[in-house]
């Protein structure tokens, strides 16, 4: 449930400021009570506006702190349950739940008895919620020690097993340095550059919902009307749209705090089979909201404070809290849409953190576009569309979208739990259903009940309803293998995962290994060149290279006939069996603990070849020598060189 905080951390309305780091400042004191008997007593200071929740708060809410006793059990026992200082008691709206958690200090005190005397040190972890606009989850450790002298740093010693499998992990690659030989970021850039416009094109959509269209003229009259120069009204629209600029991109900070912490931890946050259902149940009640049946807003609160403050204030900092204000009462709109911008970032290639900074500054430029133009252009506000009944359809069809969006991680999480709930055919069949529902409604079949009375159908409304008719029979013809789907590549399960039983579990049916060792065996065997690919289940663009790229022909009997080729998949949380599992020690002596299939290919990848990102190629012959530099996104054309050199390279 740890993954809530990222969503939580979307929905905060302010930045998160680098002074607030470390909100909490911990001590620690031991008491004796008796020759056995130790209470333990952990000490948090906590910076005004921010609290840490209690252990018992009430579930379903924000996180519960949690403590963990190593060698409780055996070096000693607990002696009844962990006692906390005052707590304060508030119900919230957002959860619905009443939530306990401390404010200014938080005492925690444990009692423990012990069973080996010889026990010197006792070392505790609490994991934690510190929460003020944003919430942080905090892992941290206590050592006590019982007897007065000076606590030694615990160092892990690696078993046997663990030094065999660490050395076994590592390769000894030749010719390491032709991996980024001549490389450069230029995919990256256009990358950002596509998130930046596709988020730019959701700010687009959000203008025309029933929430933020009619802000428009009212807004820039305000500013337009309410200033003694006409000039100084343009600058100060012009600064409202700055503004609400910067709180979209303040919004995507928090995240960066994740991906400081490890490099691996958004794409397995990304590829979490709970996250990805709650991004399905949280998509399908924001489909519900479009659809009418409810109303989503944030506290009304909030915006009453952020319109007073603005009001009291004025000035510079009250055109702030003024874009403050839209973006909260604006949010039963922009908010599904923003979630769908979360949810899209984690299924394109790169950082995740990053890519949701460029796609929220894109959203924040777009809304803020109209109140800068019309501040420009005034007598531009006489031609704006009239608010009606098309911006209810525009919500509509987003409900709609929405659900087709849910499904995709609904199948994520299939994917990578081997459920075979959803398997190819499956999804198809429900987006087809999706098309066919939103071809009625925009035909006026049907009707969901904050539609208006029944008007005679628009033109804009019945070619969006030929054009959903369209995509529903190329769905259907996809379903059916008349055609290939490739407009919808990484979007459906890919085609192995099928109803009907398969050759192969492989891309394309082509023979692969999903160990590193038994296809490096196999290349050995065969005096063969091995591609290595890293990808995952829920890797979007790992199916549309194999998909789009792959299938050439030409590429095909290439994969095929002359390498070898190594799936390794990286979000795999299938557990590894006792004897696979071990401590993987990196060069500077960091430990790692290695317990399931994504755990090791990921550590495998980021270790040997310093990438964590997929899809994400490599050519290396048996003996290990690097053939060709290393590989992401590319077109058929460019790939096609790629292996071609690589076979070169090895040949001789």
């Amino acid at each position: 449930m740890r993954v809530l905080l990222v969503i939580v951390s979307l929905i905060s309305v302010l930045g998160f400021s680098q002074s607030d780091e470390n909100p909490v400042v911990w001590s620690q004191e031991v008491n004796q009570v008796s020759d056995i008997e130790y209470e333990l007593v952990i000490k948090g200071a906590i910076f005004d506006g921010w609290h840490v929740y209690s252990q018992y708060t009430d579930e379903g809410g924000s996180l519960p702190s949690e403590f963990s006793f190593v060698g409780a059990g055996t070096a000693y026992e607990l002696i009844g349950a962990t006692n906390e200082s005052k707590t304060v008691k508030e119900f919230s709206e957002i959860f619905e739940v009443e939530e306990t958690y401390f404010k200014k200090e938080a005492i925690f005190k444990q009692k423990i008895k012990l069973i080996d005397p010889a026990t010197k040190q006792v070392k505790v972890n609490l994991f934690y919620q510190v929460c003020k606009e944003v919430c942080i989850p905090v892992d941290t450790d206590f050592v006590f020690s019982l007897d007065g002298s000076l606590v030694v740093e615990e160092t892990i010693a690696l078993d046997d097993k663990s030094t065999a499998l660490t050395a076994k992990l590592k390769l000894d690659l030749k010719n390491r340095e032709l991996l980024t030989q001549g490389q450069e970021n230029i995919g990256v850039g256009s990358n950002l550059w596509v998130i930046f416009a596709l988020g730019f094109l959701g700010g687009l959509i959000a203008l025309l919902t029933p929430c933020v269209f009619p802000m428009i003229p009212l807004t820039v009259s305000f500013f337009t009307k309410h200033s003694q120069k006409k000039s100084k009204g343009i600058a100060n629209a012009l600064l409202y749209g700055f503004f609400i600029i910067l709180i979209y991109f303040l919004l995507s900070l928090p995240f960066h705090l994740f991906d400081s912490v490890d490099s691996q931890i958004l794409n397995t946050i990304a590829t979490n089979i709970w996250l990805n259902i709650i991004f399905f149940v949280i998509f399908v009640f924001f489909a519900f909201s479009f659809f009418g049946y409810y109303e989503l807003t944030l506290p009304s609160s909030w915006a009453n404070k952020m319109d007073e403050a603005s009001s009291k204030i004025g000035g510079v900092l009250g055109i702030f809290f003024m874009a403050v204000t839209l973006a909260i009462v604006s949010f039963s709109c922009t908010g599904p849409i923003l979630g769908g911008l979360l949810g899209g970032t984690t299924l394109a290639e790169g950082d995740v953190a990053v890519n949701l900074t460029a796609g929220m500054t894109g959203f924040g430029v777009a809304l803020a576009f109209p109140f800068a133009l019309f501040a420009l252009f005034p007598a531009w506000l006489n031609s704006l569309p009239k608010s009606g009944g098309w911006m209810t359809t525009v919500k509509v069809v987003l409900g709609f979208l929405e659900i087709g969006l849910a499904l995709k991680f609904l199948s994520n999480a299939d994917l990578v739990g081997h459920w075979g709930i959803l398997k190819r055919e499956i999804f198809l069949g429900i987006w087809i259903i999706i098309g066919l529902l939103m071809t009625l409604y925009l035909f006026g079949v049907f009707r969901f009940p904050h539609d208006g009375p029944k008007q005679r159908l628009s033109t804009g409304r019945r070619a969006f309803g030929v054009f959903s008719a369209l995509f529903t029979i190329y769905l259907v013809l996809g379903i059916s293998n008349v055609t290939n789907l490739k407009l919808l590549s990484g979007f459906p399960p890919p085609a192995f995962y099928s109803v009907f039983e398969q050759e192969s579990d492989c891309p394309l049916g082509i023979d692969c290994f999903k160990d590193f060792d038994s296809g490096l065996a196999y290349a050995k065997e065969n005096n063969k060149p091995i591609l290595l690919d890293f990808t995952g289940w829920a890797c979007v663009n790992c199916r549309k290279m194999e998909e789009n790229v792959w299938s050439e022909p030409d590429i095909y009997s290439i994969l095929k006939n002359d390498y070898v080729l190594i799936s390794l998949y990286v979000d795999d949380r299938k557990e590894l069996s006792e004897e696979e599992q071990f401590n993987f020690q990196y060069e500077s002596g960091r430990i790692k603990q290695i317990t399931n299939i994504a755990q090791k290919w990921g550590t495998f990848q980021d270790f040997n070849f310093n990438a964590v990102s997929q899809p994400y190629y490599v050519l290396l012959s048996p003996d290990l020598e690097v053939l060709n530099t290393s590989i992401q996104n590319s077109d058929a054309n460019t790939y096609r060189t790629w292996l071609l050199v690589g076979l070169r390279n090895f040949k001789g």
